[in-house]
């Protein structure tokens, strides 16, 4: 079974891309995701480490950035499916919600074809 090669999408803050022309602009796509900043690859915070100031940063972010991963994906999965290779103007919300000690990732864009 032979796979199909696809280049990267390109994923850009800015409205447009250097050496890059946008030939078609196919709508505002989102990415969501959420979860609690306290854990990271299914491993939670030990209640003794959250009173430790390194360690509960390190899985604060190391949580936020998975967080962040799953709403990049989901942001191009609804880009190809509009049959997009870029996302410009990209803008990241991220929301606490304090009483679930979670933390939600909203990511919006443009999906574009550029050539």
């Amino acid at each position: 079974m032979t796979k199909i090669k696809r280049k990267p999408m390109i994923l850009t803050t800015t409205n447009n891309i250097e050496n890059h022309q946008i030939v078609d602009y196919l709508g505002i796509v989102t990415g969501t995701a959420y979860d609690s900043s306290y854990s990271t690859n299914g491993k939670s915070m030990s209640f003794k480490d959250m009173f430790s100031m390194s360690k509960y940063k390190e899985m604060y972010t190391l949580g936020l950035e998975s967080i962040k991963e799953k709403a990049f994906q989901d942001l191009k999965d609804n880009a190809v499916k509009l049959g997009a290779n870029a996302v410009v103007g990209i803008q990241i919300d991220v929301e606490p919600f304090t009483n679930y000690n979670t933390l939600l990732v909203s990511i919006t864009g443009t999906a574009v074809r550029v050539k």
